[in-house]
């Protein structure tokens, strides 16, 4: 019997004007950081199958693979496909001289430099949604959105995204010009934003993806029932490192249960607790495997109930979770330490009493 294709919808991100597929593709882990690299033949054809099945949003930077290798390989898969079909999001902001090292810049000239040299590697004339990947917290954000406002008005760049950004820094920057969408981290085991960050973000407007839905593959199993690839980054994941992963393990398991009880898998239950948590928010998954791309596409159609919810939610409580939720190299520039110095327009409100001494 043939598989019926499940159709994915499509859904308005942030109140801007873009519409995506409701569930995007990470495109990262096609140049490594969870596995081997692939080759741009292999990737292209991951890229095209995706786009096959209906997901059009995917997700790059020009952080992910060595040399931007990740935009250079979406850039070819791009070239297969029909451009104005494709939801295209890439990144600056992160620079990496090497091994586990990374600072973060955002000065208007690198907005600039790094925005050029992206359009370049992908080979488009536009980029529809370009993030800051990281804020920099030696440049005031009005100078940073300064320069991305122009990209917009160049047409090389359609809407504007801010990744790991915290409220005071969002709402800064949106004043600058409108954000259409915040990438933050979101998944079973990392809900810190749903506080704080997501009601300001239905505040204002603003769309939220979410990166590693799947708790950086941890709820399809990874450590769990498969064992990490020779490559994998994962090895140094504060979560998925010796005492840290045994004590993580029996919410994999719970997940796994409920997904029994659901007639899904522990992926699936994931990604719909997820994608139940409102239309505003989209998550990214990316995986190498055509396998793994029906089963997060299948997501789509588990309905749950608010009790369901409740109960997924209940069967990973956050404060239990052990280990922090990204690498140390990179955790200090987590969305907590995002604050970036106040825009002082001249002198006199830099010392306002300046003349009256």
């Amino acid at each position: 019997m043939e598989k019926v294709q499940i159709e994915v919808p499509r859904v308005k991100l942030g109140t801007q004007g873009l519409e995506v597929s409701r569930v995007g593709f990470g495109c990262g882990g096609l140049s490594g950081i969870y596995n081997a690299p692939l080759s741009h033949e292999e990737g292209c054809s991951i890229i095209k199958e995706v786009f096959n099945k209906g997901v059009t949003f995917f997700d790059t930077s020009d952080l992910y693979g060595d040399n931007h290798d990740n935009e250079i390989m979406v850039g070819k898969a791009l070239k297969q496909l029909p451009r104005e079909k494709v939801q295209l999001a890439t990144k600056f902001g992160i620079v990496h001289p090497g091994g586990m090292v990374f600072r973060v810049k955002g000065t208007p000239e690198y907005v600039r430099e790094c925005c050029e040299a992206s359009l370049q590697r992908l080979d488009v004339k536009y980029i529809d949604l370009y993030y800051q990947h990281r804020v920099d917290t030696s440049v005031p954000i009005e100078d940073t959105m300064g320069e991305l406002k122009q990209l917009v008005n160049e047409g090389k760049i359609k809407y504007i995204g801010l990744s790991e950004a915290n409220a005071d820094t969002i709402r800064r920057a949106h004043a600058v010009h409108p954000i259409t969408a915040l990438q933050m981290e979101y998944s079973l085991w990392t809900r810190d934003i749903e506080e704080e960050i997501i009601p300001l973000c239905r505040e204002l407007g603003i769309g939220i993806v979410a990166y590693s839905p799947l708790g950086c593959g941890f709820f399809a199993g990874k450590a769990v029932v498969e064992t990490l690839p020779s490559q994998s980054l994962l090895a140094m994941h504060p979560r998925f490192t010796g005492e840290n992963l045994e004590k993580n393990k029996p919410f994999y398991k719970r997940i796994d249960d409920l997904a029994f009880k659901h007639e899904c898998t522990p992926s699936q239950v994931a990604l719909a607790w997820l994608l139940h948590q409102g239309n505003d928010i989209i998550p990214i998954p990316g995986t190498t495997k055509l396998k793994n791309l029906e089963n997060n596409i299948g997501s789509l159609t588990v309905k749950l109930t608010d009790e369901d919810l409740r109960e997924i939610s209940e069967a990973v409580p956050v404060s239990e979770v052990a280990g922090k939720r990204e690498f140390d190299a990179l955790s200090i520039y987590s969305w907590k330490f995002a604050t970036t110095p106040p825009k002082y327009e001249s002198s006199e409100e830099i010392w306002p009493h300046k003349y009256s001494l």
